[in-house]
């Protein structure tokens, strides 16, 4: 090769690096939105750390070479509170934003953010809903702005009807609930799949009570306890899941009657629960404990730096779909990223995962796991109680995937 050309080719081959690379050293800014304050703010505290510490990790490792910045908003579990903080997100610079926590606020920033992309072209806003779970939000109500990395309500219960048809211990079932979109759906779904699966189950009660307001739930426990249910369902999270449980347990519940929950594995929960609870609580959820790679040293260092576990493991899809996005398009323009996004596989913590393209649904397997004692294949310590959730059946992808409504409206 003579000298002019060998200097084409070195030129050609700079070119195609800076193009592949056109997005390094940007910084790109997410906007975390949700309960710092309340009775649920030591969930929102505990998942605005878990953003920062995968952001910290992702900055080390993502193939993009971008930096990302985390911004922590306290949206105070309102929807009103939460269209104030992403007003206060966009003035920051954020052109991604993030909840989970109550389907009230991501309808808020749905509802905003199809006006505000509407309106203000070349500053379009993604949110990445790493929690909140009513089906509706990519059903009737979906969004091309929206992009859910949770599997949601109905999904969680086919899968954990599906496990518990071939329970024949179960014959009677009590449903408790908080009283909002989730709360309600949970109840819909489990009666619905109940009634298809395994038609002899009997619904026994069907409760549900104020949201992040009840201190005390041994009015509920004691009307559990009457109705002679052998088998409790439940989508609490929080406070209202771990006052719960810690409620069961003080009754003795928890010697004749199961919970099937979504959320145990959340803050409070485990030391609610304790030894006494061993074999008689559920999770149905995308992951676990002990799953290793990546997760599982990301989830050592978390418990070894902030004394507390790492539960919201979806987050962890948020960079790693961006990530994917801004090396697939070479930007990190919003507009580019969410096209690319549709339709996308990546290899995630828990397997080969999917953002369906007809309504943002990230599809994905789900895990059905028991609280039992730490040790052997399932070390985690959950809380230091001595106690972990281990994984008792997984289904894959397809089995909980469930059909859209959703007519998305694409710009």
């Amino acid at each position: 090769m003579n000298v002019r050309l060998k200097h084409l080719a070195a030129a050609a081959l700079a070119v195609m690096a800076t193009s592949a690379f056109a997005q390094k050293g940007e910084t790109v800014k997410i906007a975390w939105m949700d309960p710092l304050s309340g009775l649920m703010a030591a969930v929102g505290t505990n998942q605005l750390k878990t953003y920062q510490l995968l952001a910290e990790h992702f900055n080390k490792t993502n193939a993009s070479g971008v930096k990302f910045e985390i911004i922590g908003i306290d949206n105070k579990l309102s929807p009103q509170e939460t269209t104030a903080a992403l007003r206060s997100a966009m003035d920051q610079g954020a052109r991604y934003v993030t909840q989970g926590n109550g389907s009230g606020p991501a309808l808020a920033i749905i509802d905003a953010l199809e006006k505000h992309n509407a309106r203000n072209p070349g500053k379009e806003v993604v949110y990445f809903n790493y929690a909140a779970v009513d089906p509706d939000l990519t059903n009737g109500k979906c969004s091309y702005w929206h992009f859910r990395l949770d599997a949601d309500t109905s999904m969680k219960m086919e899968a954990l009807t599906t496990y518990m048809k071939d329970q024949p211990e179960i014959k009677k079932v009590y449903l408790i609930g908080q009283n909002y979109s989730h709360g309600q759906q949970v109840s819909k779904f489990a009666k619905e799949h109940l009634a298809r699966k395994r038609p002899d189950i009997q619904i026994v009660g069907d409760d549900l009570h104020p949201l992040a307001q009840v201190r005390d739930f041994a009015p509920y426990i004691a009307k559990i306890k009457q109705s002679g249910a052998d088998t409790v369902i439940t989508g609490n999270w929080g406070s209202d899941l771990a006052l719960l449980i810690k409620a069961a347990n003080d009754a003795g519940l928890l010697d004749t009657v199961k919970f099937y929950t979504y959320y145990a594995f959340g803050s409070g929960a485990p030391t609610a629960m304790g030894a006494s609870a061993a074999g008689k609580v559920y999770v149905v959820g995308y992951g676990h404990y002990n799953m290793g790679p990546p997760i599982q040293p990301l989830m050592a260092d978390f418990k070894k730096r902030m004394n507390d576990d790492m539960t919201q493991n979806s987050i962890y899809h948020t960079f790693a779909l961006l990530d994917a996005a801004f090396v697939k398009t070479k930007s990190t323009d919003p507009v580019k990223v969410a096209a690319a996004l549709e339709g996308m596989k990546i290899k995630s913590f828990n397997g080969e995962v999917e953002m369906r393209k007809a309504d943002h649904q990230l599809q994905q397997g789900l895990y059905i796991t028991r609280w039992e004692k730490a040790g052997g294949k399932y070390p985690y310590d959950a809380e230091n109680t001595g106690y972990t959730f281990a994984p008792v059946k997984y289904y894959e992808p397809y089995v909980a995937s469930t059909p859209t409504s959703c007519q998305m409206k694409r710009p």
